[in-house]
């Protein structure tokens, strides 16, 4: 073990015996050199089984990047173009209406300007959102048409005419608002495709680049490596989570045909790295090219303006710092503001993380891909005193470590 691996593990394993984490993997690598490991912690402490570099853990928004690869692998065939209305594909948004007040009535709205493009819900500007991002009547609205974020009971037809009979929450193109959009992008190409986007998912980047192990469910027979949900009671102590207003974090029922392209992957690190890596290698993995060099650099291009990026929020905190966004991930565009949160390195360095405490970042500067996988699910509504918060910290310390040592 190296001393960078040395110093990961330390700190990771402090945060697992203060309780602030269950446990975690940590990938490194750089310019193709042997990949740098730390897993450390457990998958399900009750029953002894520890954290492995092979666990399988669901990753939550860390799947908006592949959805969003997944469609401008479309866009280079010519199947689209990025300012074409989905109305196109989907015509059940021809003619949306917006709040004039997010919070407010329902009925109390007004024309959409213009229709949401390909462009929009690539960079979260159509004016979608989550519901559990409100507390007026948007938020009922979401949860009762809708149902679960990442597991729905609906059929995608249902749940894409549910969405457009709700209002936006702003003008298409106005500003950066984190919500639906990926999902919709998902539904939208699979129909563009005509197959299920779990099997164009498949088709076009897992069964190429060898991600055997991620996908939208977990096979029996890849269940014993499957890491459990951990919370925080009122106490602030780690408790397995069963249930979540958002998914079925254990067994997915298997009657259902929705499926997430916004946050339902279930991956490892060792299969999100060979994912990642197409940012520092110009769209291309081992001899497999997802892109082209053109799209990519389109991909990792920054579209927010300076004040959609500082207007920019998630549950009231601002989204970006020395960030803007591309097509499905943010882009450091000043690395002395960056935080690691988000993406911190050279500019253009990419990632995007995930609620159930997933991170990824990717720097075409020095050819760093950087991989962190936990399963930790933030719940502020029940957690005590910021619990939960430890994975961020784990995250930042990893960043520090992994790009300071062991070069």
């Amino acid at each position: 073990m190296t001393g960078q691996e040395d110093q990961i593990t330390a700190t990771l394993e402090g945060l697992v015996e203060t309780g602030e984490i269950a446990g975690a993997v940590a990938l490194t690598s750089r310019h193709g050199a042997p990949v740098r490991s730390v897993a450390a912690g457990w998958r399900d402490i009750a029953a002894g089984e520890p954290m492995t570099r092979d666990t399988i853990m669901r990753i939550a928004s860390m799947s908006k990047p592949i959805t969003s690869v997944a469609a401008l692998m479309l866009f280079d065939e010519g199947r689209f173009a990025l300012d074409d209305p989905i109305s196109q594909w989907a015509p059940e948004f021809a003619r949306m209406r917006v709040l004039n007040n997010p919070e407010g009535a329902l009925d109390d709205t007004v024309a959409a300007e213009r229709e949401i493009t390909f462009m929009d819900l690539l960079t979260h500007r159509a004016g979608l959102t989550y519901g559990a991002f409100h507390a007026g009547p948007l938020a009922e609205a979401y949860a009762t048409t809708l149902g679960m974020d990442l597991d729905s009971h609906l059929t995608p037809d249902n749940w894409i005419a549910g969405l457009a009979s709700l209002p936006l929450i702003d003008q298409p193109g106005a500003g950066f608002h984190y919500g639906s959009s990926t999902d919709l992008l998902g539904f939208v190409i699979a129909r563009i495709a005509g197959m299920d986007l779990g099997e164009l998912l498949a088709e076009r980047i897992f069964l190429p680049l060898g991600m055997s192990d991620t996908g939208f469910t977990v096979p029996a027979s890849k269940r014993n490596r499957r890491a459990l949900m951990y919370g925080f009671d009122t106490d602030g102590r780690l408790e397995v989570r069963s249930a979540h207003p958002l998914a079925f974090l254990a067994e997915r029922p298997e009657h259902l045909s929705f499926v997430s392209g916004g946050a339902g992957l279930w991956s490892t690190a060792d299969d999100y790295l060979k994912f990642a890596r197409m940012f520092v290698n110009d769209g291309a993995v081992d001899g497999v090219r997802l892109l082209k060099l053109e799209t990519l650099r389109r991909m990792t291009a920054n579209y927010l303006t300076a004040q959609q990026a500082a207007a920019a929020r998630i549950m009231g905190m601002p989204v970006f710092s020395g960030q803007g966004f591309g097509l499905g991930v943010a882009v450091v565009t000043d690395p002395d503001k960056a935080t690691a949160i988000r993406c911190k390195g050279g500019i253009g360095t990419v990632g995007w993380p995930g609620a159930y405490g997933g991170w990824w970042q990717a720097d075409p500067t020095d050819g760093t891909v950087l991989i962190f996988l936990a399963q930790n699910a933030l719940d502020m509504g029940r957690a005590a005193g910021g619990a939960g918060l430890g994975v961020y910290v784990a995250i930042s310390e990893f960043h520090s470590l992994a790009s300071t040592t062991g070069r």
